[in-house]
């Protein structure tokens, strides 16, 4: 199970590559294709039938390139969001390589009539492999193309800086998760305090 605190899937995407910030080493959440599917199935961008029928045939597809690019993608949306969060300028390859994996993930889209209006489905390529792919490449480029984009913060806990978006009501939230690092933080303040 992934700890999914970021109110946006693209955000908690971003997270599966845990303290990425520690000085002793990232930990990755991502290892194996079968990670992938069960991290969109929980996102809920893939259904569980849906994510039974891409396990069930995983083992004699293209999974292992399917789960390189879905790092490739999660790394530059990371670096474009890392960046805008610190006012650094972001690097054109990142911008890139997101734009490529959002046009493919646009291209397997079909546009069909539902009975009472337009809408775009994935009827046709649900069977691939790199479905999972291309439903967090979309739902990434909805988020970034959005107004939502300026409510994203990282966590305050240097080593952590979880990316999550900001509902609160003063827009203050300053945790990924207040049982996660903000308990953390706390039990910290409480320490030297009772040092002092």
């Amino acid at each position: 199970m992934f700890q999914l605190v970021a109110a946006h899937p693209a955000l908690d995407f971003v997270n599966t590559l845990d303290w990425r910030f520690r000085p002793g080493g990232s930990e990755e959440l991502l290892q194996t294709y079968d990670d992938l599917v069960h991290f969109t199935e929980q996102s809920n961008l893939l259904s569980p039938g849906q994510a039974q029928h891409l396990l069930g045939a995983a083992a004699r597809r293209r999974t292992t390139k399917t789960l390189a690019s879905a790092k490739e993608l999660r790394e530059a949306i990371a670096d474009t969001l890392y960046s805008s969060l610190s006012g650094d300028t972001f690097a054109t390859s990142g911008l890139e390589t997101m734009e490529q994996h959002f046009q493919t993930a646009r291209l397997r889209q079909k546009l069909h009539w539902n009975g009472s209006h337009l809408e775009w489905s994935w009827a046709e390529a649900q069977d691939e492999p790199e479905f999972p792919l291309w439903v967090l490449a979309q739902s990434a480029s909805s988020l970034l193309a959005s107004e939502f984009l300026s409510k994203v913060r990282a966590c305050d806990v240097p080593e952590c800086r979880w990316l999550f978006l900001d509902t609160s009501k003063n827009h203050t939230r300053r945790w990924c998760d207040m049982k996660i690092c903000g308990n953390r933080v706390k039990a910290r303040r409480f320490k030297a305090q009772r040092a002092s």
